[in-house]
């Protein structure tokens, strides 16, 4: 095409400017357009002349919109099994909430609970209360009796539901300085986002998971506190429940939330960049955002005609409506503002699409009134706020310096939505009514499934806008048809993509969980992909854990959850290899990294070589190395392992065979299995030559085979009722350091042991591990969730673990016999996992009586720290039923 062809620019100085297409205007390409812009006006720089983009947007409208079929295939892993795979997770999924309670007139204090920079920080935490919630920010932590009426020093205690939920109430060194109706009230239905923030005496109070978005309050202390730093959770007359207490920072540097993310039982810092390289869909993720679309001609649909110069200037309809009141409307899309210098609506401009801006400050009245004009209410009071400073401080007027204006957020200087000025609910309310709509996007077999706006999925995702910039036909269709992806992931992702979170219930379903952690990896959005790994990882169960790895340890995105859950294998590797057969699904690189890693826990080697023979067969039942010994006797390696036979030969050197006992060692080296696999063979005669003749050297000395895991566990075996083998009597040593003394008085005190019940005469921890038996010794009964609850428990302490395969219990000298109770695990001393559940159990039938009992089942093969006996039923004691009387406690099995 050039200059003679059959175009014809009808351009009227005072009037709309039309461009007229010839009869094959229809089938023109991206390329024809720039072309026609070239021939018209050729100049340097396009972008300064008014009609450069008008041009552009009339050749647009000529165009025929065409359905866009778009298939978009998973490059890792087949859609429809994900979903088969997430069904089965969301069964096995827990997702048991944990939260703290606070008791009336107590407070909770936490060490981390903490600002990092005195007088400067946000904590985000979730509250289910009838009224009173209530914070409390000190210099120092409180102590266990502390409460926040009867504080003399400095501090500040905001209540949230105050006057039986009817006002917010911040007070000051004890004294009431907000009380105001109607406003942060609590919610006694279901539990309720807040964020408190405090920066040198401004306080600001709002819902929402995310900081600085929904404000409902601020107020400016005169006299700022700026030593404030511990935080207080209480509470006055009602109990109140807290959960999802995170500590924010405030400082410019402040890393983002997704990179403080706690997976598992460790936290990852700053490790998602090195995953970034692997695909472009995840460069540069930090640096995307909206920023990129400022005054850029990319997917704008108005045109702004500013200043006496008449300079274009392109935007958003659906980022301005949700940020403003512009005078934006579906069938315009040239806006001229000649009284409006370009600098200042440029100021206007990054505030929205940045989240800060700069301004002399001789001109921030203009600027101020100019976001009057357009209601832009955070840059109205952040120009209000700062020109209040100039008045008051005299020393900063006339400096003739910029003055930098940042819109509050938990990211500053980050353009994504919770770190911008823009409204959610206005963004939400465009999404459901389809207004300012450049895209309609459907599902093959299922139709149209949203309205929405190519900017917002763009600002997000670097292959949305990709997709919609690329130049080709999806840059200039308003339909696009995706294949192979769930609706409902689909729907949420596009909800997630305009609140900037995830919705409850997406977290409550397992199954939709992963599929939008699978769709997040598809279309690269690299804040959903870490908010969906960190959900599953922490409604994670024992059971879908293998599952769950066979899913994404194909999907690089996942290296992160894939890690966690490859090191939470190794470290109950017993437990994981017994369960179930899931284990031999995991692919070989999977495999060959838990067997591999420096944090493998097992009871014995045996254990190792018998899950490289299962997975080695690609076993379906659960069997040891006996089995494989009798079945290879009328078979051949390459038969019963098929394609798998070199990888057995090559994990069979990880198994540390001179660690096994010697008559086993025997038994391996006279089997079946080493006549038809050399190198088991050869492995076994050299852990015999080591045993036998102690053949170390420097070269085994070197060798890891001959070395002791770094997480070994010691066996302390049963041997009769009251001896001197269990973890109790173990801990009386200091672990076989010195002769045995009430480990409960010793220090450092090793163990802890708690009752259901106060601390009393007869309610006394140091009995159960005294050896000396007593007449009365019991533990009463508390109230929990309305039911009576009566235990002991045993805190092992935070280095040392159990997998418990037997235990003993003693009788006191009453005949209150239990008949029901469980024996329980747990990790963090909350969440309980029965290991052994006693139903009308008559073992104990004397005073004084001894009894034991094995525990049997994979959750023996379970480590835990926290132990208790817990009564489930009333004993036979009719006047005090529910009063567990034993006077002794021993626990046997793996300690670590």
């Amino acid at each position: 095409m050039n200059g003679e062809a059959e175009t014809e620019q009808l351009a009227d100085e005072d009037g709309p400017t039309h461009f007229q297409s010839g009869k094959d205007t229809h089938n023109m390409t991206i390329s024809v357009v720039s072309e026609i812009i070239y021939v018209h006006f050729p100049y340097e720089d396009l972008s300064q002349h008014r009609y450069f983009m008008l041009l552009v947007f009339n050749c647009a409208l000529s165009f025929s919109n065409s359905n866009i079929t778009l298939p978009i295939h998973s490059q890792l892993l087949n859609i429809q099994y994900c979903i088969l795979v997430a069904t089965l997770l969301c069964r096995r999924i827990n997702m048991s909430a944990k939260f703290l309670t606070v008791p009336p007139f107590e407070c909770a204090w936490r060490e981390d609970l903490k600002f990092r920079e005195a007088g400067r920080g946000c904590v985000a935490f979730e509250a289910f209360a009838c009224n009173d919630v209530t914070l409390v920010f000190r210099e120092n932590v409180g102590s266990q009796g502390y409460h926040y009426k009867r504080d003399s020093s400095p501090h500040y205690t905001i209540i949230l539901g105050s006057h039986r939920n009817r006002r917010l109430r911040i007070e000051v060194n004890g004294k009431a300085v907000v009380d105001i109706a109607g406003v942060g009230l609590c919610c006694s239905s279901s539990f309720q986002s807040y964020w408190i923030s405090i920066y040198d005496g401004l306080i600001s109070i709002g819902h929402g998971k995310y900081p600085f978005q929904d404000v409902v309050f601020q107020w400016l202390d005169s006299c700022p506190n700026c030593n404030v730093q511990y935080i207080g959770l209480s509470s006055w007359d009602k109990h109140v429940k807290y959960r999802n207490v995170n500590v924010l920072s405030l400082t410019h540097t402040h890393m983002p939330l997704s990179k403080h993310v706690v997976f598992g039982d460790y936290q990852v810092e700053d490790e998602l960049d090195a995953a970034d390289s692997y695909n472009y869909k995840h460069m540069d993720y930090d640096k995307w955002g909206l920023k990129n679309f400022l005054e850029s001609w990319d997917l704008s649909d108005v045109l702004f005609i500013v200043g006496e110069e008449e300079k274009p200037v392109p935007s958003h309809k659906a980022i301005l409506a949700a940020s403003g009141n512009f005078p934006v409307c579906s069938s315009s899309f040239v806006i001229n503002i000649p009284t409006v210098p370009y600098p200042l609506f440029h100021a206007l401009l990054h505030y929205i699409y940045v989240g800060w801006t700069q301004i002399p400050q001789e001109q921030l009245g203009s600027l101020r009134a100019l976001s009057i004009q357009f209601e832009v209410m955070p840059l109205v009071k952040q120009c209000e706020e700062t020109m209040e400073r100039f008045k008051l401080d005299k020393k900063l007027l006339g400096t003739g310096k910029n003055v930098e204006l940042t819109y509050p957020s938990i990211r500053p200087h980050c353009s994504t939505l919770p770190s911008l000025p823009i409204s959610i609910h206005k963004l939400r309310q465009l999404k459901l009514t389809g207004q300012f709509s450049d895209v309609s996007i459907y599902i093959e077999s299922y139709g149209l499934i949203a309205r929405a706006h190519k900017i917002v999925l763009s600002l997000w995702s670097i292959p949305f806008a990709r997709m919609f910039t690329n130049g080709m036909s999806e840059s200039m269709s308003s339909e696009v048809t995706l294949r192979d992806v769930p609706p409902e992931a689909f729907r949420a992702m596009l909800d997630c993509l305009y609140d900037g979170q995830l919705h409850d219930k997406v977290v409550d379903s397992g199954a939709l969980l992963l599929q939008l952690l699978l769709l997040a990896d598809q279309f690269g959005v690299t804040f959903l992909q870490q908010e969906c790994c960190k959900m599953l990882l922490e409604c994670l169960s024992e059971d879908s854990v293998c599952p769950l790895l066979q899913v994404v340890s194909s999907i690089p995105s996942c290296r992160i959850i894939k890690e966690s859950l490859q090191r939470r294998i190794s470290m109950n590797f017993d437990y994981y290899i017994s369960a179930g057969t899931d284990f031999v699904l995991l692919d070989e690189t999977t495999l060959i990294n838990i067997i591999k890693h420096p944090e493998l826990t097992v009871t014995s080697e045996e254990k190792v070589l018998n899950a490289i023979l299962m997975f080695g067969m690609n076993s379906k039942e659960l069997f040891g190395w006996e089995v494989v010994d009798q079945l290879i006797v009328n078979s051949k390696p390459e038969l019963l392992f098929g394609e798998r036979l070199q990888l057995v030969r090559d994990l069979l050197p990880f198994v540390r065979f001179p660690l096994l006992q010697y008559s086993l060692l025997e038994k391996l080296q006279n089997s079946n299995i080493g006549q038809h696999i050399p190198v088991f063979q050869n492995l076994v005669n050299e852990a015999i030559n080591f045993v036998k003749c102690g053949l170390a050297g420097l070269e085994n000395e070197e060798n890891v085979r001959f070395q002791h895991r770094r997480s070994s566990y010691k066996e302390l075996q049963y041997i009769c009722d009251g001896d001197d083998h269990g973890v109790l009597y173990f801990a009386g040593t200091s672990y076989g350091e010195h002769p045995w003394v009430n480990p409960l008085l010793a220090e450092p005190r090793k163990i802890t042991i708690t009752a259901s019940s106060p601390h009393s005469r007869y309610t006394d921890p140091k009995v159960l591990v005294s050896r000396t038996y007593q007449g009365t010794c019991f533990a009463g009964p508390r109230l929990e969730n309305g039911q009576n609850s009566t235990w002991w428990m045993v805190d092992l302490g935070q280095d040392h673990q159990l997998m418990c395969n037997y235990y003993t219990l003693r009788q006191d000298g009453s005949k209150a016999f239990p008949r029901f109770w469980n024996i329980q695990g747990s990790q963090e001393g909350k969440s309980w996992t029965n290991l052994w559940v006693h139903e009308n159990d008559r073992s104990v039938c004397k005073p004084g009586q001894f009894a034991s009992w094995p525990i049997a089942g994979t959750n023996a093969l379970l480590p835990f720290r926290y132990f208790r006996v817990v009564l489930t039923g009333p004993t036979t004691d009719a006047t005090n039923p529910w009063n567990f009387c034993i006077c002794y406690l021993e626990l046997y099995g793996y300690f670590l």
